[in-house]
């Protein structure tokens, strides 16, 4: 199991588009992903799950992978976040 923590730095948060570019980027991988916030933890391939979460600008999600590529979809999931500002 492989996690980081990311701040979302999008005015926007991951809300509708930003979050489509998100889930896509998860499919890419065949390892289990989780976005977790708090006590909350989602499927990171669920668009409905990520919506769930109301994540808004300056929010702290913590990306959690566990499988055979799960440090290299955090990576990627977080580098996508970062990437994501105005």
């Amino acid at each position: 199991m492989f996690s980081k923590t990311v701040t979302v730095t999008n005015s926007v948060g991951l809300h509708a588009r930003p979050a489509t570019f998100f889930i896509q980027k998860a499919n890419e991988y065949k390892c289990s992903i989780w976005v977790e916030i708090g006590t909350r933890r989602i499927n990171a391939k669920s668009l409905l799950g990520i919506l769930s979460l109301g994540i808004i600008k300056g929010t702290e999600i913590n990306v959690i992978a566990d499988g055979a590529d799960e440090e290299a979809a955090v990576t990627a999931l977080c580098d996508l976040v970062k990437q994501l500002e105005d």
